[in-house]
């Protein structure tokens, strides 16, 4: 009787045991696999990295999103209950209001030290008067339109069925309560989308709304808690297509520099091959002075205009490279696309000259030969108030702006600074209104070659959106800039207003931003480097179209950076359709995890040099299917540089919340056979085809040319007609 007592009481431990409830706080689960277009998610805060606050209610405990956003989590059938309290959340917080309620409150609020929330640093950052518009093509839109906030809606769904929605919300709604039983579901999503705009509106990109699943916790029995599983589409993933770099020297691009007269120079010979590399140049002009060891040429430009033909010979251990390099001295700066690093997809408002001098170190190391240059500081360096005098310096996180200039310089490389023409910048610190000439002066003291000027709060300055009020702050920059005795690259970003490339040269701007921000995804990739087509035109030597950064590599825009969202494939599509297009080419990932794969992307120099042609064309949309595109640029020596786009369906994703997901994991179409039709290109005859990735020559071809392209990625080709 005993033993059957004992029995008894095993069997009924055990059924205690395995019948128990736990639960998990949904920001405690592996938050890296929310699919979002915008930002990542955070725990216990927004994607600004903002205390999250719905409705005037401060939830200390939650995740915030952007929107839209998706989440499967694998249940193992043990889950009994989910609850959430979620909404939009309120655009700003930088101190508790007064009688603001709390929810939830176990955790303190994320946020800088000492509890201050940060001023920016997801994309687009914060601005005056409340988050960027978006709406022309990549997301913008004539600031001062009024901003119609997007409306959301949450889903809660169970092995592929709805079980729970909140219908329509708008910023300012209080929450909604989601308590659902889910016993017996083995895989639960949670998704948020915008219903009333999709593809580049309000309610999608990088000024999308900033949602949040407030207190969101699961209530399951077992020992195996809940898991977040990966939404990505399962399929074969590309491998590193650049070839090795040679031991031999070679010389890559640029081959051609601009300057005007009489201005302080740098300039590193691009070069590669087994070190160390010896440079010398037949005449080098009057002024200039060459390092022999690094290759470095330094001094001043040459006081008469003209063409002066660099001939340039480098050489190690293993052999002779000779080329020819021309230094243009005339009116124009950026006779080739901008190439370098800026700092705001890397860490946004978090940034400082530690982080800066580490990606100087790894540019000047692995990236200077292959033609890099500039190394940009975005918003976040200045000080919080001006002097008496009405200078503006730095804040402590740059104590020493001029050494560390110095020091970009020292490494051959040119260096970068940001603004506003109002009184804020997107990241709400000061901006150069009305002081700008004071600013041009100091950035000129301090050696700087490039300048991002960026709209943000001038639009509470504007009069309108006329022509002459959209030009009228870049004018005022562009006369203060001539008055630094500095050749300062400017890059106008106000994305794309009043179409920027049709003036944005007669304001000596060098490139001009056509988008809202990109964001890593790759809905944001074919709403901005795909949208380029109407603006070919306007570009040349000098004057560029810019749909802004690369979001390839680890990228985030607040100290913490993740990889890229981007698939391999997109990877490569994103870098050669910026090639092809003539964009400047800003890398925007954190350079100390530069990883092999990123690497390969950023020193193919048949890539780089589509890029840089100096023919300064931009390519065009040839051909359209309906998951299809082929784009194609004419270069200087006579041939094409073609894209063959596999881009999938551009209609904005589903609609239907339940095919959002990868239910199963399965694999998808990963490939797709595509022809190209000479006769499209305007070439008649045999044509000799090279694949400018693997740097492999195809063959002739003879009328047409057949390519599988992996789906999101490309195949990219040099044309030329065959003797």
């Amino acid at each position: 009787m005993k033993h059957l007592v004992l029995i008894w009481c095993v069997i009924l431990l055990c059924s205690f045991t395995v019948g128990e409830e736990k639960s998990i706080w949904l920001g405690d689960m592996d938050l890296s696999q929310f699919d979002l277009e915008t930002g990542q998610a955070m725990k216990n805060q927004t994607t600004r990295g903002d205390t999250i606050i719905i409705a005037g209610t401060i939830y200390q405990n939650g995740v915030g999103v952007g929107v839209p956003a998706k989440y499967l989590i694998d249940l193992n059938s043990s889950g009994s209950r989910f609850y959430a309290e979620v909404g939009a959340c309120d655009r700003k917080f930088r101190a508790r209001p007064a009688g603001t309620a709390t929810a939830g409150a176990n955790q303190q609020p994320a946020g800088g030290p000492g509890g201050e929330m940060p001023g920016g640093g997801a994309p687009g950052g914060a601005m005056l008067g409340g988050a960027m518009p978006s709406g022309a093509p990549g997301g913008a839109m004539p600031f001062g339109t009024p901003r119609v906030m997007p409306t959301i809606e949450f889903f809660v769904l169970g092995d592929k069925k709805v079980i729970w929605s909140s219908g329509p919300m708008k910023t300012g709604d209080k929450a909604k309560v989601v308590d659902v039983e889910i016993g017996g579901i083995k895989k639960l999503a949670l998704i948020v989308v915008s219903q009333s705009v999709s593809g580049s509106g309000p309610g999608a990109g990088p000024f999308g709304s900033m949602a949040a699943w407030g207190n969101a916790k699961i209530t399951y029995t077992g020992n195996v808690a809940p898991k977040a599983l990966p939404l990505k589409a399962i399929g074969e993933e590309p491998k590193i297509l650049t070839p090795k770099e040679s031991d031999l020297p070679k010389i890559n691009h640029p081959k051609v520099i601009g300057a005007t007269p009489e201005k302080p120079f740098i300039f590193t010979i691009p070069a590669t091959g087994k070190k160390p590399l010896q440079f010398a140049i037949d005449k080098l002009p009057n002024g200039l002075k060459l390092d022999g060891s690094t290759g470095i040429i330094s001094g001043t430009s040459p006081a008469q205009k003209g063409t002066y033909t660099l001939n340039i010979l480098v050489k190690n251990s293993l052999g002779v490279a000779k080329d020819k390099i021309e230094l243009k001295v005339g009116n124009l700066l950026a006779l080739t696309p901008p190439m370098g690093w800026n700092s705001w997809n890397a860490g946004g408002m978090s940034v400082d000259q530690v982080k800066i001098r580490a990606a100087v170190d790894v540019i000047s190391d692995k990236l200077r030969g292959h033609g890099w240059a500039f190394v940009n500081i975005d918003d976040g360096w200045q000080a919080d108030k001006r002097t008496d005098d009405g200078e503006l310096f730095t804040n402590q996180k740059f104590s020493d702006i001029k050494g560390m200039s110095d020091y970009i310089h020292s490494k051959g490389l040119r260096f970068g600074i940001y603004s506003s023409p109002g009184p804020r910048t997107c990241g709400q610190a000061l901006g150069s209104y009305q002081h700008e000439l004071q600013d041009a002066m100091t950035w000129g003291s301090w050696g700087v070659d490039y300048l991002k000027y960026d709209w943000c709060s001038y639009r509470s300055i504007s009069a309108g959106n006329t022509l002459e009020e959209l030009e009228k702050p870049y004018k005022i920059m562009q006369d203060a800039l001539v008055k630094t005795n500095r050749d300062i690259v400017y890059s106008l970003c106000q994305y794309g207003m009043g179409d920027v490339w049709k003036w944005g040269a007669d304001v000596n701007g060098n490139s001009w931003r056509t988008t809202g921000d990109i964001t890593d995804n790759w809905r944001s990739i074919l709403n901005t480097g795909f949208k380029q087509t109407n603006n070919a035109d306007y570009v040349n030597p000098g004057h560029w179209n810019d749909p802004d950064m690369l979001v390839i590599g680890s990228v985030g825009w607040s100290a913490k950076t993740l990889p890229t969202k981007l698939t391999k494939d997109e990877q490569y599509a994103h870098v050669s359709l910026w090639s092809l297009l003539s964009s400047p080419l800003l890398i925007g990932c954190d350079m100390t995890k530069l990883d092999d794969f990123t690497l390969g992307l950023v020193t193919n120099d048949e890539v780089i040099g589509i890029n840089q042609d100096i023919l300064g064309h931009q390519a065009k949309l040839i051909t359209k299917g309906d998951d299809y595109q082929v784009w194609a640029k004419d270069l200087a020596d006579g041939s094409k540089a073609v894209g063959i786009f596999y881009t999938g369906t551009t209609d904005g994703g589903e609609k239907d919340p339940v095919k959002m997901i990868n239910w199963d994991q399965q694999k998808v179409d990963t490939s797709k056979l595509i022809n190209l039709d000479f006769s499209t290109l305007g070439l008649s005859g045999k044509q000799a085809v090279r694949n400018l990735w693997s740097q492999k020559d195809l063959g002739t071809f003879d009328g047409k040319f057949e390519t599988k392209v992996n789906q999101h990625g490309v195949t990219l080709l040099k044309i030329k007609a065959t003797k």
